[in-house]
């Protein structure tokens, strides 16, 4: 594996600084940003493998900028650092798109091996942390009964998400491991289901219900 390419994104800049300090002989730091705007930009021109990004952060924080970035770069990962270690920042990271999440507390090693491990393709948590994603997916956390959502199958709803995020048919079949064919059956399956038109109306029905 050649060597990792990261962006670095938070709105501290004495952070950012020591942080990549830290990294700058582990790594190949090919940007950083202080903003979303910017973080947007910079990564949709630099390409990294991995970006280690701030949540919280004017203007939508680190969740604007995986949204802004993932739909038209899915393959680069998002490794969230942050202070927080709420659930509901956990968990809305993780449904923008990210990696894995770590909090400040994290000793530099530990934060190495965790953009090497992000890169791999592995999640990444903080030890307390990773049960939240779990509670969360595994329906734990109490959530809105859906009539609608009930009507489709787990593999629908795999579909949907990666729909309504932008992806195209064949990047949601590699993901799922599915083909082409089978992923447009089963759009056309929730389409109908939900008495929905195309996929752009789909995209917003998800993106009404934050599921996406």
């Amino acid at each position: 594996m050649n060597e990792t390419k990261v962006f670095l994104v938070d709105d501290h800049r004495l952070f950012l600084a020591g942080v990549k300090a830290e990294l700058d002989d582990q790594f190949e730091i090919v940007g950083t940003a202080y903003d979303v705007d910017a973080a947007i930009d910079g990564i949709r021109n630099l390409k990294p493998h991995v970006v280690l990004i701030d949540v919280h952060m004017p203007d939508g924080g680190g969740v604007a900028v995986v949204e802004g970035v993932i739909e038209t770069n899915p393959d680069i990962r998002f490794l969230a650092l942050s202070v927080s270690d709420k659930a509901e920042d956990v968990i809305a990271m993780i449904r923008a798109g990210a990696r894995g999440y770590v909090t400040k507390t994290i000793d530099p090693d530990d934060l190495a091996d965790a953009i090497r491990r992000v890169r791999a393709g592995d999640a990444v948590f903080s030890p307390r942390l990773a049960g939240f994603v779990l509670d969360a997916f595994a329906g734990a956390i109490p959530s809105e009964v859906d009539p609608e959502m009930d009507q489709l199958t787990a593999r629908e709803k795999d579909v949907l998400r990666l729909i309504a995020r932008g992806f195209a048919y064949k990047q949601v079949a590699r993901k799922l491991n599915i083909s082409i064919k089978t992923v447009e059956t089963h759009v056309s399956s929730v389409l109908r289901k939900l008495q929905l038109s195309n996929r752009h109306e789909l995209a917003r029905w998800a993106t009404k219900r934050r599921i996406v």
